[in-house]
């Protein structure tokens, strides 16, 4: 394959980008500065600040929201698939497909720090298969039609555009044009290994010491109980 990926690890691809805020472990918040248009599934993004963080959602951990600066405005909501590094890495990185002539960076995928498995992006299908032709490397794809539902508002990962994503049937583009099940050439990430879902630790060991502190004494006054009826 002559495929060339661009590896963006903090500094950038020729100063194109810049992470900007600390990531957050729980939906994995991770700001980027872009001196450049970027493309991500369903549009292109003007140079500025950005947030990208998983929604808000335990067991839905393959949907990507992007946010502007301030997180007040929602540009994106979109589907990723697990993507698996031999070795994490100690800063966010984001990785590029290369681009047809005249075409804005399309974002590959993203790797939150210390994580193996980060997010492959996934494309409506007409831009998937012309990333993948560019880059003689399968593409994972959505239907064309869900392409306008990634720009809609979403509150909730339960609104009605988000489930259509969530519930369509995903693909892969190859470089030779043709659409074959996604399994078949993401077979890691698609099905064998699934993105872990880090939940926040809120359990407490406290309950528990009460349930045994309770059978404890019930214990007790039952020895107690049958000694005196020995007697």
């Amino acid at each position: 394959m002559k495929s060339k990926l661009y590896v963006l690890v903090c500094i950038g691809l020729l100063g194109a980008i810049i992470p900007a805020v600390r990531a957050d472990e729980w939906d994995q918040k991770t700001g980027f500065t872009f001196s450049a248009p970027v493309e991500i599934p369903g549009q292109v993004l003007l140079p500025g600040t950005y947030v990208f963080k998983l929604a808000d959602s335990s067991s839905d951990r393959n949907i990507v929201q992007v946010f502007n600066k301030d997180e007040n405005h929602l540009y994106a909501t979109f589907l990723a698939i697990p993507d698996y590094r031999l070795k994490p890495a100690d800063r966010p990185i984001i990785t590029f497909d290369e681009r047809p002539a005249g075409s804005p960076e399309a974002v590959k995928a993203w790797f939150y720090p210390g994580e193996n498995y980060g997010h492959d992006f996934v494309y409506p299908k007409p831009k998937a298969t012309v990333l993948a032709k560019a880059n003689q490397a399968p593409v994972p794809s959505m239907p064309a039609e869900l392409a306008e539902n990634t720009t809609m508002p979403a509150q909730t990962v339960q609104e009605p555009h988000v489930v259509a994503m969530k519930t369509a049937p995903l693909k892969a583009q190859t470089p030779a044009e043709e659409e074959v099940e996604i399994a078949e050439v993401f077979a890691l990430q698609a099905t064998d290994v699934p993105l872990p879902a880090q939940l926040p630790t809120t359990a407490s060991n406290l309950p528990l010491i009460g349930i045994f502190g309770l059978l404890s004494l019930g214990a007790a006054l039952g020895l107690r109980w049958g000694a005196s009826q020995v007697r």
